[in-house]
């Protein structure tokens, strides 16, 4: 008989050189689409500063303190053309880096920053080159923060409430009632916190017609947003001409809030007057990027909220009730969309007039997407469209050759930029505008 020769299996020794793995990334198709119109958008407006470098001449001056501070800060002094040129260097190459596709990790997010911040610079400092009156940045920044405001709580209304699954394309009904219902409150009473709560009290109610037939009846969530936007419109305006219109001195003259200094922290050079001099509506949309980030990430109900708009069939099985929890979303969201309504009455100018919101919502509905549904980045694009907004009407002190309503465009155009995805990547809530039925 002849033996069997059995061999010993190889067991991995410390001597044994480790095999090498090859890892290869793949990239989706929505994530390269994402990244190639990134970069073409940045390319483009890399370009176009670079056009703008052949007609700036001379010095770019920024005054960090206004005329009126007591405390003056030095006004920098730029050379127009030498920073025009670097910004779109800057632009060039983070356009050419996101074509390449080599960038990895957070390089897409700071070459994103990066060229952002040298289009701004870039275009203030062609805007104000050789001009008799530097830029005013203290009025700019605290421009901003104060037409942000209204941005700010319409964004956090869409995303407590897209969080939970329901789509509010109604931020802009929302707004409307809102500032209507102010405007009659606080003429009658002279009372600026009778106007916020009736203000808050004419969201919450547009917000349960909402809730009402996108929970309940499963209408679609679009359609009922832009419905619920023309019935506010026609309401509002029926109601502005048969009853406000003819008596307007009794019923459209509401009080005007005033701004409401933080003392010591308002005396601080330049931040002070941005941030420590402002209304208590700048006040309460600043506690409210606060209160909706500690509900939703350090709260039960906010746990409870994101598992109904990412699974609502899971979040059934462990006993939520997700039409309880997306009710609750929704006024909840139409508590801060009544106090950005507001604004646009007892918070600027105390009067109504028909369509006043001229589009806001929908600004806000914007920076919700852009800011991926988190509370903080939404309300940080509310304050870049508040920028825009606010830079449009500085640049009209500075004789700019570029026409102020094509600067009052720019946030519509970055609106357009954000529903078409060309600002990376963006995805919803998994069960965002689904209705839920068992």
């Amino acid at each position: 008989m002849s033996a069997t020769t059995q061999h010993e299996p190889h067991l991995p020794s410390l001597n044994d050189e480790p095999e090498q793995l090859d890892f290869t990334v793949t990239e989706s198709r929505d994530a390269r689409r994402a990244r190639l119109s990134s970069g073409v958008l940045i390319l483009v407006v890399g370009v176009l500063l670079a056009v703008l470098f052949f007609t700036t001449t001379g010095i770019s001056r920024f005054a960090l303190s206004d005329a009126f501070a007591e405390v003056q800060l030095p006004t920098i002094e730029l050379p127009g053309r030498l920073t025009v040129a670097l910004c779109a260097v800057l632009c060039l190459l983070a356009g050419a880096g996101f074509l390449s596709g080599r960038l990895r990790g957070r390089a897409p997010m700071i070459a994103g920053l990066v060229a952002g911040l040298a289009v701004t610079l870039g275009f203030l400092a062609w805007a104000a080159a050789g001009k008799d009156l530097p830029f005013p940045v203290a009025n700019q920044l605290a421009g901003t923060v104060f037409t942000a405001t209204p941005l700010i709580l319409g964004a956090l209304c869409g995303v407590v409430g897209e969080r939970a699954g329901v789509v509010n394309v109604a931020i802009e009904g929302q707004f409307l009632t809102a500032a209507f219902a102010a405007a009659l409150t606080g003429s009658i009473t002279k009372s600026i916190w009778a106007a916020l709560f009736a203000a808050v009290l004419a969201g919450v109610l547009m917000a349960a017609v909402l809730a009402l037939f996108a929970i309940k009846y499963l209408v679609d969530q679009v359609v009922l947003g832009v419905v619920i936007n023309l019935l506010a419109s026609g309401l509002t305006g029926f109601l502005f001409d048969q009853l406000v219109q003819p008596n307007s001195r009794a019923l459209n003259s509401g009080p005007v809030m005033q701004a409401i200094p933080i003392p010591l922290l308002a005396d601080i050079p330049l931040l002070g007057p941005v941030l420590f001099q402002q209304t208590i509506l700048v006040y309460l949309a600043i506690a409210s990027i606060v209160v909706v980030w500690w509900l939703l990430y350090r709260t039960r109900w906010g746990l409870r909220l994101r598992a109904v708009g990412e699974h609502p069939k899971a979040a059934d099985t462990v006993g939520i009730s997700v039409k309880a929890v997306r009710w609750q979303a929704v006024l909840v969201g139409g508590i801060f969309s009544g106090l950005g309504g507001a604004f646009f009455t007892v918070g600027s100018i105390g009067s109504f007039s028909k369509d006043l919101t001229v589009g806001n919502g929908f600004i806000a509905l914007a920076a919700v997407i852009m800011g991926r549904w988190h509370p903080v980045l939404a309300a940080t694009m509310a304050l870049f469209f508040g920028f825009v907004v606010q830079m449009a009407s500085q640049l009209q002190t500075l004789n700019t050759p570029v026409p102020s309503q094509f600067l009052l465009m720019l946030p519509y155009i970055a609106t357009i930029i954000a529903v078409a995805g060309l600002i990376g990547r963006t995805r919803g809530p998994a069960a965002d505008g689904v209705p839920y039925t068992k």
